[in-house]
């Protein structure tokens, strides 16, 4: 059902009241003090490890991102109300996860927590994940549900669509879905640093969309005036959020020395391919994982042109592992890997030591 004018700019604004009524409810954090959660002994670095290992399991699992982040808001609760222990740390984790996906995934799609449990690898048994569940649901109440980050990009990514219509066409991610898989990708990638966990899911989701649409259009101001608004988000904590998750970013990508030394193997090139038996001459698979810039080479007559390409997130929408076929003509869209017979750079390795 779609919604037009009037009508759909009011359903997008009683969605992001009612998410931001439930994010003052129920969101909650761990304060870090001296390098650990208050009251326990679970340093960050814990903390950024069990994230992380927890966005490995939503892949695994084949979980909606939204499950993640609603793993992570349900972790953030129990350790905020609790005094937890570092062993208990990844079974509080798994159980998180698993409650969010009793709340957002399809039940067909969820396996039992004894087949979870078991490819997690985590080696906690199914009594004690099951024991874990019953403690996190009578600490929060059976209230688990609660608006993340993920959904509050959902929610502004509706309304900047609606409410400026030419934004799309200046826009690198041409389709909307690339953009907000784009954000999803920049989201999570957030969730495991620390001290980004200590703002609220609209004030991290606003963040990042605003540094996006700065340097996607010279007209973003009044777009984020207008967002800012509707969020009821003070200025001072958004530009605050802002500059950290542009210095966070700029972290990750030079986390590698500028003098790094990288392998080529060449048992990785089969036949003029990157190493994969199931591709012939006649195509190729491009995959979506790589820094926040990529440069590729697209043939332009008889030359070449580098285009830089902002293709983090191109797993078009959600599933980074999908493939992008590409014919053997040359194109392939925005997932083109080789054409007139350039291959793609197969894996690069550090050395080893």
């Amino acid at each position: 059902m779609k919604y037009h004018g009037l009508a759909e700019s009011q359903r997008l604004a009683d969605l992001l009241e009612d998410a931001l009524a439930k994010e003052k409810r129920l969101w909650k954090v761990p304060v870090f003090k001296n390098g650990q959660i208050l009251g326990t002994d679970i340093s960050q670095f814990q903390y950024q490890e069990v994230i992380l290992w927890l966005g490995k399991l939503s892949k695994l699992f084949r979980f909606y991102p939204e499950t993640c982040a609603l793993g992570v808001c349900i972790l953030n609760r129990l350790l905020a109300s609790v005094k937890a222990q570092p062993k208990y740390l990844r079974c509080i984790a798994i159980t998180s996860l698993i409650l969010a996906a009793k709340v957002n995934e399809e039940d067909e799609v969820i396996a039992s927590v004894k087949d979870l449990a078991a490819r997690s690898g985590c080696n906690f048994s199914t009594a004690e994940i099951l024991r874990m569940e019953r403690i996190i649901l009578d600490k929060l109440r059976w209230d688990l549900y609660t608006a993340t980050a993920i959904d509050f990009i959902h929610i502004f990514h509706a309304l900047v669509m609606s409410g400026h219509p030419h934004l799309p066409q200046r826009c690198a991610q041409k389709k909307p879905c690339l953009q907000v898989a784009l954000w999803t990708r920049q989201v999570q990638h957030c969730m495991a640093c620390h001290q980004l966990s200590q703002f609220k899911g609209s004030t991290l989701a606003l963040a990042i969309i605003t540094l996006e649409l700065e340097r996607l259009t010279p007209d973003w101001f009044s777009v984020f005036t207008d967002l800012l608004k509707k969020a009821q988000i003070a200025s001072a904590e958004l530009i605050r959020c802002r500059e950290m998750v542009d210095e966070f970013f700029d972290s990750l990508e030079f986390a590698f020395p500028p003098n790094a030394v990288y392998i080529l193997h060449a048992a990785n090139i089969v036949g003029g391919h990157a190493g994969r038996p199931d591709q012939g001459p006649g195509k190729t698979r491009a995959w979506g994982a790589g820094p926040r810039w990529a440069r590729r080479v697209r043939a332009n007559g008889g030359g070449a042109e580098e285009v830089d390409e902002f293709y983090d997130g191109f797993g078009c929408l959600y599933n980074e592992e999908m493939a992008v076929e590409v014919g053997g003509d040359g194109t392939g869209g925005l997932g083109e890997a080789y054409q007139g017979g350039v291959s793609p750079c197969p894996p690069l390795q550090p050395p080893v030591s």
